[in-house]
């Protein structure tokens, strides 16, 4: 299918500042020599009756007299054999007309004609080539179409491969004017993704240049700022570890009550929040805060499942396709992403009515995919993008009673990214299914 055929390929075609110059350079060319012939043409007609009129109409008065009157049809036939003329002749007594009788065609349907008909732009009683004789008859003299070898077909496709050769150039030309757009785009994503670590190249001199200038110093200062920010979480959350962890060992000496279990649980949820922060601004550095090994991920899920869940209710349900490959992760971070997918599934599902199913298996792509599916109510449509943000939390059953503080879903996308990996959310009627694809 054709560029122009596709609905995708024309919003390319659209979007692309390339292809748009260069078909604007061939609009202008087209619009030049139109105007150029066109100005010719009328320069040329301006002059006709002051310079060429004069010669023309001796020439034309010339082959009438020869032809004499009334007309001689041997010498009409003897001009028009010489010459390259056609003469048609019409009167009282001669009606004659060199040009071979057209058989319909395009000519005879444009002007409506019947075959055979004479062609008014040849000649007519009003024509500067025609004369009229004294016995009554009109003489129309006009210029013979070249025979079939007289016809030169080398311009016409000499005049294509230029007008293909000049696009082509055209089109080099201005890809290599804007070649930075490429480099300027892939620095933006990269940028965008938070890989500060390689600046946009700039190779030459020009407004492009200083464009990939501005936003590499623009990316600089964003980094300087994130930085800085991460920095203040991080040593913020790591001076708070201590006092947090007195406040819970005083709690727990306090004596047994319903006021002591819940300030205990309290700040455990403050110690859990804390550790959440610091993993997340851990991970926001990507592939470079993980220490990756050869994992067999199907011993590690049956692992956590046995050591941390044994005692869960119900136990989450194990569908592990057999001999997988080993994958290269980190097994503390898939560890970590697991163990949130599984306890979200837990607290949002139908209780003991179903277990959470935990799927492991390689799609026909080769990659590795993680399953983990509850039986819950899901969530609506319009909070499916936003789950794991930071802190969202969706005005349903998913709330703060329900348990959590926003960051496990939020954790399990950058522990994802981090790998080179995706991870989606879909309701799967009844319930919610993430899925982790490696």
């Amino acid at each position: 299918m054709s560029i122009l055929g596709s609905g995708n390929g024309w919003r390319r075609w659209r979007r692309s500042i390339r292809w748009r110059l260069v078909a604007l350079f061939l609009l202008l060319a087209v619009a030049l020599s139109a105007v150029f012939v066109v100005g010719l043409q009328r320069a040329v007609q301006a002059g006709w009756e002051g310079y060429a009129s004069p010669m023309l109409t001796d020439y034309v008065d010339r082959l009438a007299a020869e032809i004499g009157s009334p007309p001689d049809l041997a010498r009409a036939e003897s001009i028009v054999q010489r010459l390259p003329v056609t003469v048609r002749i019409s009167g009282p007594t001669l009606n004659y007309d060199s040009r071979p009788p057209r058989r319909g065609g395009w000519w005879a349907e444009r002007r409506g004609g019947d075959a055979g008909q004479a062609d008014p732009a040849d000649g007519s009683e009003d024509f500067s080539l025609s004369r009229r004789t004294a016995d009554g008859h009109t003489m129309v003299f006009g210029l013979a179409p070249p025979r079939g070898h007289y016809r030169p077909r080398g311009p016409g496709w000499l005049t294509l491969l230029l007008l293909v050769g000049l696009t082509a150039v055209a089109y080099v030309v201005v890809r290599r004017m804007l070649s930075p757009l490429d480099a300027i785009g892939a620095g933006a994503e990269r940028y965008g993704r938070g890989d500060f670590s390689q600046p946009i190249a700039v190779r030459r001199d020009d407004e492009l240049a200083d464009l990939a200038g501005r936003i590499n110093r623009m990316a600089d200062g964003l980094h300087g700022m994130l930085d800085a920010k991460r920095s203040l979480l991080l040593a913020i959350s790591h001076e708070l570890r201590s006092p947090l962890t007195r406040a819970r060992l005083n709690a727990e000496l306090l004596p047994d009550s319903a006021e002591q279990a819940a300030l205990v649980r309290d700040l455990a949820v403050m110690r859990d929040l804390i550790d959440d922060l610091m993993e997340s601004e851990r991970l926001a550095t990507g592939h470079a805060a993980l220490q990756a090994e050869t994992t067999d991920l199907a011993a590690l899920v049956r692992d956590l499942v046995a050591t941390q869940f044994a005692d869960a209710a119900p136990t989450p349900e194990l569908k592990l396709a057999d001999n997988l490959a080993a994958v290269s992760v980190d097994p503390a971070r898939i560890r970590l992403l697991l163990r949130n997918l599984i306890h979200n599934a837990l607290r949002h599902g139908a209780g003991g009515a179903h277990p959470p199913v935990v799927s492991l298996q390689r799609n026909g792509q080769g990659q590795t995919v993680l399953k983990v599916r509850d039986f819950g109510p899901g969530v609506a449509p319009e909070h499916l993008p936003h789950l794991t943000e930071a802190f969202y939390r969706p005005d349903s059953a998913r709330t703060r009673h329900a348990g959590g503080v926003g960051l496990g879903l939020h954790l399990c996308h950058q522990v994802a990214q981090a790998h080179g990996g995706s991870l989606t959310l879909r309701n799967a009627s009844p319930g919610l299914e993430a899925t982790l694809t490696l």
